[in-house]
């Protein structure tokens, strides 16, 4: 997002616990919760943490540029699927992952789950059929809360193919320059 904004940033990478999967010491120094990601402006003196905070905070320092579009319709979309991303589509997603790391436990669990998450990407799919970003017309705030429980759902719970429209959003994401530049700044990433 900061690069699609045009703001400078430098990218620290902090290593969790492998054993307990916990923040180490040096990034509760910078947020009490231990909590990633976490963005500090030294312009402003803040530290944010939550994926939804940053962003709507980006948008605001950035004078509204990816943020909700003016027509009325697009608007409230912008502010569904900002909100949609972490509050509905993310937790069975990260369900899954933390059930597949215990799968004795969860193996009853993961076969109940699995359809659940289908619901979720055949709307995603539904709807991106009917536009070409989430909100509307342009790239908003919302599409990149809605990149990685996409990339997630890619990587580890059944997006493929079979859900073309969806497929293509995420093509056009990973074409655009600065997709290319936020890899080429911090780094390839995994999706948990």
């Amino acid at each position: 997002m900061l690069e699609e904004l045009g703001l400078p940033y430098q990218v620290k990478r902090y290593e969790r616990n492998k054993t307990t999967m916990l923040a180490p010491p040096e990034l509760k120094q910078v947020h009490p919760l231990g909590k990633s990601p976490v963005i500090e402006d030294t312009d402003g003196g803040h530290v944010i943490a939550e994926t939804g905070a940053i962003v709507e905070y980006l948008v605001e320092k950035a004078d509204g540029r990816l943020g909700a579009p003016a027509h009325r319709d697009s608007a409230l979309r912008y502010r569904f699927w900002l909100h949609y991303a972490e509050g509905s589509l993310m937790p069975p997603l990260l369900l899954k992952l933390v059930l597949s790391k215990v799968p004795l436990m969860g193996k009853p669990a993961m076969k109940r789950i699995q359809p659940m998450i289908d619901v979720h990407l055949d709307y995603v799919e539904s709807e991106l059929k009917q536009r070409p970003w989430f909100a509307g017309d342009a790239m908003t705030a919302a599409d990149i809360m809605m990149s990685f429980p996409l990339e997630a759902a890619r990587s580890r719970a059944g997006l493929d193919t079979a859900r073309p429209a969806t497929i293509a959003w995420l093509e056009k994401v990973h074409a655009r320059p600065a997709y290319q530049a936020a890899l080429a700044q911090g780094g390839p990433y995994a999706y948990a």
